[in-house]
């Protein structure tokens, strides 16, 4: 099937706007204050929402409604290498609405459509890639790139650093954008609204070699190959050259630091209490095989059975 053409939006963080400003009034007003400043927050909210719906006995020009309905399938229907004819896809519509039949039963509608989409993703990956290369090989040639894998990956310092240095599988906090050959922009830390930690481990190879290195404070612009970054997979154009536009914050982020004395601080806990687990086990199995050293066996009651007590292994 046909990648999507664009990349999902990043998941959202949630919003914490104002959340400190709240705490800080929180803390200067009585419970009474408090109560009515949300009532009258929630009663101004409502409002507002309901301002901005349309009411039910509001007119409504079905002609443009219609008009941009179309529109938005229109828009959504710009997909790279699948070229539909707007004359049949409208009298298409118009048939389906009418409630006539389709010129193509269901099964060879979804054959016809996969084998359409698979020839366009062939076609894209083959194009991107040659352009992939030749942008590659034209751009080492340029005053200040660096190439890190030859052909693959390079980058450019925008500005100098002067801080700590990204390590190979740490986690850096950076501000970034992402963009394809032509400027389009595919995702950026502005979309979070703050630079964002990425664990190295965790991304394209040419992403975490490219930014290993950075000084905190420097600005580098990377180039990666599709052989180094989504290849035909994941939610981007099969085969597309990104390039990144990166500002690093910190070499080491306090998130990658936290994680790591919580995890400490776990497998410290989880040591003292093995110790202890491991010293009852001993204290219980030292007792139990004491009653067994003055219980008589059932079967042989003239002869005890005496087990030796074996120490607690840790």
């Amino acid at each position: 099937m046909l990648k999507n053409t664009r990349l999902m939006a990043i998941t959202s963080f949630g919003i914490i706007l104002s959340c400190f400003q709240a705490q800080a009034d929180d803390k200067m007003m009585s419970s009474q204050d408090k109560s009515n400043s949300y009532m009258q927050a929630e009663k101004a909210a409502t409002s507002e929402k309901n301002a901005d719906q349309p009411k039910a006995d509001q007119p409504i020009d079905m002609t443009k409604l219609s008009e941009a309905f179309g529109n938005f399938i229109g828009r959504n229907l710009q997909s790279p290498g699948l070229k539909f004819d707007m004359e049949s896809l409208i009298k298409g519509i118009r048939e389906g609405a009418e409630g006539k039949a389709s010129p193509l039963t269901e099964k060879e509608y979804e054959e016809m459509m996969a084998a359409v989409q698979e020839r366009a993703f062939k076609e894209m990956s083959e194009t991107n890639l040659k352009s992939a290369n030749d942008y590659m090989t034209k751009n080492a040639k340029v005053t200040g790139v660096v190439e890190v894998v030859p052909g693959k990956l390079q980058y450019q310092i925008q500005k100098e650093g002067t801080g700590p240095v990204v390590e190979a599988h740490s986690s850096p906090k950076i501000h970034y954008s992402g963009k394809y050959q032509d400027g389009t922009v595919f995702g950026s830390s502005e979309e979070m609204g703050a630079p964002i930690t990425i664990p190295l481990d965790q991304t394209i190879p040419g992403f975490s070699k490219g930014i290993v290195g950075m000084k905190e404070g420097e600005k580098r612009r990377l180039f990666v190959h599709p052989d180094l970054g989504y290849g035909t997979t994941g939610q981007l154009p099969p085969n597309e050259l990104l390039i990144f536009e990166i500002e690093l914050v910190k070499a080491h982020s306090d998130d990658e630091k936290a994680g790591a004395d919580a995890s400490s601080t776990e497998d410290d806990e989880d040591f003292y209490a093995d110790d202890e687990d491991d010293e009852d086990n001993a204290a219980t199995k030292k007792t139990d095989e004491a009653k067994k050293t003055v219980t008589p066996s059932t079967s042989t009651p003239s002869s005890p059975k005496i087990e030796q007590v074996k120490p607690a292994t840790k």
